[in-house]
């Protein structure tokens, strides 16, 4: 399968590691984890990424997830799907992006999850926000979060791997919506385009694990724009 390698924090190419240098560089951003995108999608492509970041070289660390809908939305596919990491370390973040009919009508919509480590900054460049994370207040909000503080309630809850899930709107361009929260002890993005695609996040979404079980009736769409690079 064809793979476009790139940096998860600003798109930008990498070098890989030389005589001189142990890790993936961008000129902008520094050491990096790469981000691999694969071109196309299918069963066949997410199998082959669910079974590279379930490879052991990442040690005692937990796999990173790969989040997707599923049932997925009426009308939608699977559209991308991608990882940041490297060959010595393993997978440090996951990307699933997904595209159908927009929730309020007037054309198309596009979705994508992703799942990271602290620090790799995939999901804050998809969200259109500065930093590697998305900042200490979204942080301490999560850490506090109580029914009896109405200023820490989350603006949208799914059901990830089972297990209700909240996640707290991030400060976003105004072509998107962006959400984070935790799952299993990593970040969890999700980020919708147009802005208005955010209502879908109010219906019962549920997140699955794909690296867990690929589900034969899942749909598969064109390439997403956003996934390799439109953001």
């Amino acid at each position: 399968m064809g793979i476009a390698v790139s940096c998860p924090r600003c798109g930008g190419a990498v070098r890989e590691p030389d005589l001189m240098h142990s890790d993936w560089r961008c000129a902008d951003c520094g050491p990096v984890f790469p981000l691999h995108v694969a071109e196309h999608v299918g069963p066949e492509i997410v199998a082959s990424v669910a079974a590279r970041i379930t490879d052991p070289a990442g040690g005692d660390r937990p796999p990173v997830p790969l989040w997707c809908p599923w049932p997925l939305p009426a009308g939608w596919t699977v559209t991308g799907v991608a990882w940041a990491g490297d060959e010595a370390g393993g997978a440090r973040a996951t990307a699933v992006a997904c595209s159908g009919p927009a929730p309020l009508g007037g054309g198309p919509a596009d979705l994508v999850f992703v799942a990271e480590e602290p620090g790799i900054g995939l999901g804050t460049r998809y969200a259109g926000i500065p930093g590697p994370d998305p900042g200490e207040q979204l942080a301490d909000l999560i850490a506090d979060a109580t029914p009896e503080r109405p200023e820490t309630a989350p603006h949208a809850k799914i059901r990830v791997a089972g297990h209700p899930t909240p996640l707290w709107s991030v400060k976003s361009p105004t072509d998107r919506a962006a959400y984070a929260g935790e799952a299993r002890g990593m970040w969890l993005y999700a980020i919708a385009w147009p802005s208005s695609a955010g209502y879908l996040l109010a219906a019962e979404v549920v997140l699955h694990d794909l690296a867990e079980w690929l589900p034969p009736e899942l749909v598969y769409g064109a390439p997403s724009p956003y996934l390799h690079g439109k953001v």
